[in-house]
């Protein structure tokens, strides 16, 4: 292969150290998403795909890091592929290059499908874990991101005159622009409500 060797890694959390992924693992480029691999809602593996060009390999630690289902797992591999691309598996030793034989294709679907249940797995665990604490009074839920006073300064600048934007006012709040555009949907239905 004479293209570059492009690295994904892919953490859950922004708290989570992604450096043991591909450690050690020689690559002319790296994509990092801090995401969830339950969908394809992630910017740096749509920059990563954008990036890639024939004969270039993707090289990823495990197959869950690409994906947490069977269905992504096997567009975003052909996606890459499509595009004369190769998908390195480290961990696994696989390699996906578009024509791959019978074993490897059931070896990502098993895989993928493997993924997809831990991912389920996972959940359930967590919300038992929130059901336990819950009913010994230990778990508050999460902490409101915005007070009652905020929100209406910030229901209020957006409707004025000028109607600052979204953007701006999620930057100056320190929230996500999803978090703005809730908090003003449950301003308006409680204003609609009285």
């Amino acid at each position: 292969m004479t293209g570059e060797r492009v690295g994904y890694v892919r953490v859950s959390t922004a708290e989570q150290n992604e450096s043991r992924q591909l450690d050690g693992v020689e690559l002319d480029e790296v994509f990092v998403d801090k995401a969830s691999g339950r969908n394809r809602d992630r910017p740096k593996l749509d920059a990563l795909i954008k990036y890639v060009r024939k004969g270039d390999t993707v090289l990823v630690h495990s197959l869950d890091r690409l994906a947490r289902n069977v269905t992504d797992l096997q567009a975003i591999i052909a996606e890459l592929n499509s595009k004369g691309v190769r998908v390195e598996v480290t961990t696994q030793g696989l390699v996906f290059t578009g024509d791959d034989n019978p074993m490897t294709k059931l070896l990502l679907q098993m895989l993928g499908a493997v993924a997809e249940f831990e991912l389920a797995a996972i959940r359930e665990r967590q919300a038992e874990g929130i059901a336990k604490a819950k009913a010994a009074g230990k778990y508050a839920g999460r902490k409101v991101a915005l007070t009652p006073e905020q929100v209406a300064e910030i229901a209020r600048r957006h409707a004025g005159g000028a109607g600052e934007g979204i953007t701006s006012l999620a930057k100056e709040f320190g929230v996500s622009r999803q978090t703005v555009y809730k908090y003003l949907a449950e301003e308006s239905t409680v204003k609609d409500q009285q």
